[in-house]
């Protein structure tokens, strides 16, 4: 299957892909591992999007479009993948189908998932980091610290990043809304978009992500 996986942020797409693309036998290309991989093997798009990130710009569509052209067409993406963060606008989801038809191929299905934005806002607001070591993460609602404001790993102080601060949820909230929210509708009017309820347990989102997309696939 060919996915695109699309939602709000903090409506768990990473979550929720790395389990959709272990069921389904197909990889999980996400845009920040695209830059990560690009950027750390030196690859030319990699120094392209770099210079572009140390000046402090947005890196344009045909890098990141290049980035992810070459990911797909990797051997393990021969029979299919599962698209994460890409394609973020319109001009990159019309690139995307221009790659595939010229394989032959088009995508199977653009799995919407939804998420209410006071509990993205929840959700995001809510994360606490450890200044120690950032792997470790908790939530004042969702994922408390033994010890409020205290690292249970490594007794750390737990703090709340700048990204995720409300204002900035918000932000983010209204670039998806400007950029991303219309490859929906693009993406609706060639039948390719099932919507599911992100609410809930993760394994719960799962399930009814995999009926969702096997309804698709039929």
């Amino acid at each position: 299957m060919r996915i695109v996986l699309v939602g709000p942020p903090g409506a768990g797409k990473g979550t929720q892909a790395a389990y959709l693309a272990k069921n389904l036998s197909i990889p999980h290309i996400s845009t920040g591992d695209l830059f990560r991989a690009n950027i750390s093997q030196g690859t030319p798009l990699g120094k392209q999007a770099q210079e572009f990130m140390k000046a402090g710009e947005l890196v344009p569509d045909e890098v990141t479009v290049g980035m992810a052209r070459d990911r797909m067409s990797q051997a393990d993406a021969a029979e299919g993948f599962l698209l994460d963060g890409f394609p973020r606008n319109l001009d990159q989801a019309k690139a995307l189908d221009e790659i595939l038809a010229a394989e032959g191929t088009a995508l199977d299905g653009v799995l919407d998932l939804e998420v209410p934005e006071d509990e993205v806002v929840k959700r995001i607001a809510g994360r606490r980091t450890c200044r120690s070591d950032s792997s470790h993460t908790y939530h004042v609602e969702y994922k408390k610290p033994k010890t409020d404001g205290v690292c249970d790993e490594c007794g750390g102080e737990l703090y709340q990043r700048e990204d995720d601060r409300e204002e900035t949820v918000r932000k983010r909230l209204e670039v998806y809304h400007r950029e991303t929210e219309p490859i929906i509708d693009y993406y609706r009017a060639q039948g390719l978009v099932v919507t599911i309820s992100a609410l809930g347990k993760v394994a719960e989102v799962t399930e009814r992500a995999m009926a969702a997309l096997s309804r698709e696939a039929v």
